[in-house]
């Protein structure tokens, strides 16, 4: 027997107690039962994410900005515009399947959410899909060229097929775009995530990682911060963690637990069907008519309804508890984040 050295251990970045978090949820769109989007319960969640204290983040995953048209993007983003009164909010520059040079798309769609008042985000396409590091690279000063501030963003291909996860070098030479301010990560694994967060912290600290692992959404003890799609699900108990995570208060861990629970729900294969689960789980809160996905979007089954609704119940005890413990009138009471 030929023996085989053990892996190599897997070097962790400091926990970051008492941290205020900057927390950023992708709105889900929902839909009603003929398969027209619900634009006014949409306009709501967009506003009852503000109110929470989060960051919402329209014409993402969440929000099927890969199962819309370009004329509906466009529509969304000005809504957005048109609510947001100063208020800050995030976009996505979706250019799959758009005729063009990939970096004039990416330009002209940044500065478009730019001049909405949005912060843009830049969605992976197959174009750029397998592009070297010094062709990215160039991408993204050319978009720096145009907008003063911008997001990254790596998506697995687990979300979509044309997503792509920078290998850690590409990583690093991004950091030297000053107008990157940060970039989501949604690979769905811890230590891909701890490598961006070491050479984070050694290079630029002020850079922010966003987590978008809803499958390990305790990765902001290490000093991430977060765009998620599991956040859209209850935004007031993301906050709520946020919140006691801030304060050092023992009930971060049994929130993110029952959050947790819910991401493993909803997030299990095929991870697109969580938009559908989200779905579910706003309309037994209430908070939504109709469960119905996109027309073209994966279905759950209704058989998970009464977990949520388990889910639901015990989540609701906490964030009240948590609430009165903070002596907050709301979780949208939340300070801004620091590092």
């Amino acid at each position: 027997m030929i023996d085989t050295p053990p892996p190599a251990a897997i070097a962790l970045p400091p926990l970051r107690p008492r941290r205020t978090i900057d927390g950023i949820s992708a709105v889900l769109l929902p839909f009603h039962p003929d398969g027209r989007p619900d634009r006014e319960t949409w306009a709501a969640l967009v506003e009852r994410t503000w109110a929470a204290g989060l960051t919402p983040a329209v014409n993402m995953d969440t929000g099927y900005a890969n199962l819309l048209s370009a004329q509906e993007r466009t529509e969304f983003l000005t809504e957005a515009g048109r609510m947001a009164r100063g208020r800050r909010f995030v976009a996505g520059t979706y250019i799959e399947g758009l005729d063009g040079e990939p970096s004039s798309l990416y330009v002209r769609e940044a500065t478009a959410i730019q001049e909405a008042g949005g912060t843009p985000i830049l969605f992976p396409c197959s174009t750029i899909q397998h592009w070297d590091r010094a062709k990215t690279v160039s991408l993204f000063q050319k978009v720096g060229s145009a907008v003063p501030r911008f997001l990254g963003f790596e998506l697995g291909t687990m979300f979509v097929p044309f997503g792509r996860i920078w290998d850690l070098d590409t990583f690093r030479a991004l950091l030297d775009v000053p107008q990157l301010i940060g970039a989501k990560h949604s690979s769905l694994s811890r230590e891909l995530e701890w490598q961006r967060l070491a050479v984070r912290d050694a290079v630029r600290p002020e850079f922010r990682v966003y987590t978008g692992n809803d499958l390990a959404i305790d990765l902001i003890q290490w000093g991430s911060d977060y765009l998620l799609g599991l956040s859209a699900f209850h935004v007031e108990a993301f906050a709520a963690r946020d919140s006691a995570w801030a304060r050092g208060d023992g009930r971060f861990h049994e929130l993110n637990d029952w959050l947790q629970y819910l991401g493993m729900i909803a997030f299990r294969a095929p991870v697109p069907a969580y938009k559908h689960t989200c779905a579910q789980f706003l309309r037994l809160r209430g908070i939504i008519p109709s469960d119905a996905p996109h027309p073209r979007g994966a279905r759950r089954p209704d058989s998970d309804l009464p977990i949520l609704s388990e889910i639901s119940q015990h989540l609701e005890a906490l964030v009240t508890e948590s609430i009165r413990a903070s002596g907050q009138s709301g979780p949208g009471d939340n300070p801004q984040p620091t590092r």
